[in-house]
């Protein structure tokens, strides 16, 4: 099916392949993105339960831990159920503007995900190197306006995407190579220039995302050399295991995204298609499926009330 340039946007349809190439194992690939999405939404539900209820839990680094979990139940939302909808019963179809919208909540949960994580990395980082003002710096206002800074920020970044794609004509196969809905993968479809979307992309990666990775590092260049001067070993090493959890969580996010990112522009046909879909579709349930456990497994406090609660249970039952 084609269109033409005169055709209504309103009256397109597309139709998602899901992983090309691998149609016949849909049905077995769908095994463990389900079972990662219910575990990331119980895992990311229990957190968020943990950090309100437990006053014990109540400080910046919670407070942060408790957007990212918010994040990651809306990352793996927007995209996974209308996957499994196409692995288990092929229902590919979606319209134009329900894919923009997807579009553009998968990119601006993304971005606002970005910032979170440089937020965590600036309140571990104030944390070791000037623990003395950790309080005072860090106080439940300013953690709210970075919240709202981090999700204002991504909203002006992601919005003109939508009006990126609502200017193209759409007049080539409505077919989508992909499971879910993305911008460069809408965009191609467009019999128009698409240079602007392109060159658009690279800007926000670069003074987005990017950015945010090069203020990690520096973050944790600083708390780095802030550990190695202290004179205690153990000292030393309870400092760094604080900041254990945040690192594993930076990269389960960013290798994969900017994985993603590289081979969608740069791989041409070195890197097969039906590689670069099933890792983007494992991109969005493993990092919201991980995060819970690592924070679970290397931090004390929510480790042992997690003990308390599933004790209480078996008692109860």
């Amino acid at each position: 099916m084609m269109f033409s340039n005169q055709t209504d946007i309103r009256d397109i349809w597309y139709t998602m392949t899901g992983i090309p190439g691998l149609e016949e194992a849909h049905t077995w690939i769908s095994i463990p993105i389900c079972s990662m999405y219910l575990v990331a939404i119980l895992g990311n539900t229990l957190l968020l339960f943990l950090i309100f209820t437990e006053r014990n839990l109540h400080e910046p680094m919670y407070f942060f831990l408790s957007m990212l979990a918010l994040a990651d139940i809306f990352l793996s939302t927007v995209t996974t159920p209308k996957m499994l909808a196409i692995f288990w019963f092929r229902a590919g179809d979606i319209s134009f503007g329900s894919c923009v919208s997807q579009m553009f909540f998968l990119h601006f949960i993304f971005v606002a995900e970005s910032a979170i994580l440089l937020a965590m990395a600036f309140d571990r980082y104030v944390a070791i190197c000037h623990p003395l003002r950790y309080t005072t710096i860090l106080t439940p206002s300013a953690i709210g306006k970075m919240g709202v800074a981090s999700v204002t920020r991504s909203f002006f970044i992601c919005f003109p995407l939508v009006f990126l794609v609502y200017r193209l004509h759409y007049c080539r196969k409505n077919i989508i190579r992909h499971s879910y809905c993305e911008h460069m993968g809408i965009a191609r479809l467009a019999c128009d220039s698409i240079k602007v979307n392109i060159y658009y992309g690279v800007i926000v990666a670069l003074f987005s995302t990017c950015l945010d990775v090069v203020l990690i590092i520096i973050s944790y260049a600083l708390i780095l050399c802030t550990v190695f001067k202290i004179p205690s070993r153990d000292a030393r090493l309870k400092a760094l295991g604080t900041c254990g959890s945040h690192v594993c969580v930076i990269i389960l996010f960013y290798a994969p995204a900017f994985f993603s990112f590289f081979a969608h522009r740069f791989g041409g046909h070195s890197i097969p298609l039906h590689v670069h879909i099933l890792l983007a579709n494992l991109y969005v349930v493993v990092p919201p499926t991980l995060n819970p456990i690592i924070y679970g497994v290397k931090t004390k406090q929510i480790q042992e009330r997690v003990i308390q609660i599933f004790s209480l249970n078996k008692i109860l039952c």
